[in-house]
């Protein structure tokens, strides 16, 4: 096998590994930015990914699943190496026809809408104040359930340092046995804390999303009547806008998810340092300390949590609208840009990892 194929493979089963339930959207993502890396003839990057420490642990997990009576794990490894090779070949035949097709088909859109410039510009831009508007409620709905996540986790984390130096009162023995205990909480209250908001601030993105699909079906109706000769090139235009939503909502859930693992790492260090102090002498000279730095970094870390997380809905909100201005000009113009085909791309290896996978067969048992 081939070193790049190799990488290939190792980088699918870390997302795919023995599971049955393997995730078609993650795995059509390492099969994208791999095809982009190699596209890029970013050699560089390519040594990096073969070197890396990283490749050496997937070697290990390979290993592994070699091993174990799984033939799920090593039919899909075997499977996914030839198709990933043809759908490299295609994507690079693929991609010059793509580019020229849509080139030519918004020159001969733009010919078309030429006599209706003034009412298309009204078209799009009414359906950017419509989305500008029907954003407006959901990204101010996202702030105030980040407010309230947070405020919640505060409430719960917040009596630990009181219970701290409730413990310096204590005898040492039963100090230490006590922390130990508080110590095991205050990480159950992090974990738990920190999924129940993940879970309160998933369906927002859902939610938005929802609401630009709705908004691309209007821009749709609005503008078919002025591009009955030029369909197909407004279709893909439109198809185009779709695959930036849908990878901006993406970015919106990547982004809120990461804040909230970002906001467990910053805290649970707290528990651990907890349980050090624990199982340490001098209890009491460094359970002071701990208490008023317990008291001070929930407060902090919470409000800096606060402070990344709360402006995203109005970041996915700005974002949309940038690509539709971005549509009317490109509509103006005629001129298509790189990204055009490349988003049509990415949608398309989405759409054949996911039919692709839907063909595996099923784990043995």
């Amino acid at each position: 096998m081939a070193p790049k194929a190799a990488a290939l493979v190792l980088v699918l089963l870390a997302v795919s590994g023995a599971r049955a339930d393997v995730n078609p959207d993650e795995v059509a993502s390492v099969l994208w930015k791999y095809f982009t890396e190699l596209g890029s003839n970013a050699k560089d990057t390519v040594d990096q990914l073969q070197q890396s420490e990283l490749t050496k642990q997937l070697n290990t997990l390979l290993e592994s699943n070699l091993r174990s009576v799984n033939t799920y794990a090593e039919d899909l490894q075997r499977r996914l190496v030839p198709f990933a090779t043809e759908l490299q070949a295609r994507l690079v035949q693929d991609s010059q026809r793509l580019k020229e097709q849509i080139r030519r088909e918004l020159q001969e859109l733009r010919a078309r809408l030429a006599p209706y410039a003034d009412e298309v510009h009204q078209q799009i831009g009414s359906n950017i104040r419509q989305l500008q508007a029907k954003m407006s409620p959901y990204a101010e709905e996202l702030r105030e359930r980040v407010d309230r996540s947070a405020g919640e986790l505060r409430r719960v984390l917040e009596p630990y340092a009181a219970e701290l130096r409730d413990a310096l009162q204590d005898n040492a023995e039963g100090a230490q046995a006590a922390l130990r205990a508080q110590a095991e909480r205050l990480q159950a209250q992090i974990d738990g804390g920190v999924e129940a908001l993940k879970e309160r601030l998933a369906p927002v993105a859902d939610e938005l999303q929802a609401q630009v699909a709705q908004s691309v079906a209007e821009l749709r109706r609005g503008l078919g009547p002025y591009a009955q000769d030029a369909q197909d090139g407004l279709e893909r235009q439109l198809q185009s806008l779709t695959a930036q939503t849908e990878r901006a909502a993406q970015e919106l859930r990547a982004r809120l998810a990461s804040s909230a693992e970002e906001l467990r790492a910053q805290l649970s260090p707290l528990a651990q340092e907890l349980q050090q102090v624990a199982d340490s002498e001098g209890l009491r000279q460094r359970l002071g300390p701990l208490a008023q730095r317990l008291e001070d970094s929930v407060a902090q870390t919470l409000e800096a949590f606060r402070q990344r997380a709360a402006p995203v809905g109005e970041s996915f909100g700005q974002q949309l609208v940038r690509r539709l201005e971005e549509m009317r000009a490109k509509l103006d113009s005629g001129t298509a840009g790189v990204e055009d085909h490349l988003e049509l791309l990415e949608r398309e290896v989405r759409d054949k990892v996911a039919a692709f996978l839907s063909t595996a067969p099923p784990p043995e048992n």
